[in-house]
């Protein structure tokens, strides 16, 4: 399957918006739009605005084109508000859930570290990033990484857990207790403009 192996803070700049949390991304000067002076042109039409908030998500939970379809696709089938589901939808996978218990710093380590087959869900091996995780799911470690995700946990000292996830630091163990509601995503973005793009 094809993947982005290029510069990562290449898409931040591309999108104007930090795509991760760290300080290689959040720096100001990172944000700049792209070329020596931060030339931008002129300004995006209509298509251009819905465009970049689409790309905005897809580089935050690192997912390709054809697989964000599918995501916009099972939103709009289900009873509910589509943009909020979509979010609920990314914020359920497994990649994403590691990324916000701190267990690893950015979403490309996470996916690394799930494709690995290091991570464990309900003690059943899983190495597919994309799997959505429902409320009650436990994740827990291989005991040969769990050095690894220890030094990363202490790396990230601070980091603050959502309310819909809870964490054993003891025992390498995070659990879904729900559904993650819109209000509790860490990642400002118009899901109405996504959901025009697609129409």
């Amino acid at each position: 399957m094809a993947r982005y192996l290029g510069p990562k803070v290449k898409l931040s700049r591309r999108v104007g918006v930090p795509i991760a949390d760290i300080p290689k991304h959040t720096a100001r000067r990172q944000l700049n739009a792209p070329g020596q002076h931060g030339y931008r042109g002129r300004r995006p039409k209509d298509y251009g605005i819905r465009l970049i908030e689409k790309q905005k998500v897809r580089y935050h939970y690192n997912i390709l084109e054809k697989q964000f379809r599918r995501y916009i696709e099972e939103a709009s089938r289900r009873k509910g508000n589509t943009g909020e589901l979509l979010l609920q939808l990314l914020e359920s996978r497994l990649d994403n859930v590691l990324r916000r218990s701190g267990f690893v710093r950015t979403i490309w380590a996470a996916r690394q570290t799930v494709v690995h087959g290091h991570v464990l869900v309900n003690g059943k091996k899983a190495d597919k990033p994309s799997i959505t995780l429902k409320p009650g799911d436990v994740i827990t470690f291989r005991d040969k990484i769990q050095n690894v995700i220890r030094e990363n946990m202490e790396s990230l000292a601070g980091h603050i857990i959502p309310s819909w996830l809870e964490l054993n630091p003891a025992e390498l163990k995070a659990t879904v207790t729900a559904t993650p509601t819109p209000d509790q995503i860490p990642f400002d973005v118009n899901t109405n403009l996504i959901v025009e793009f697609y129409r």
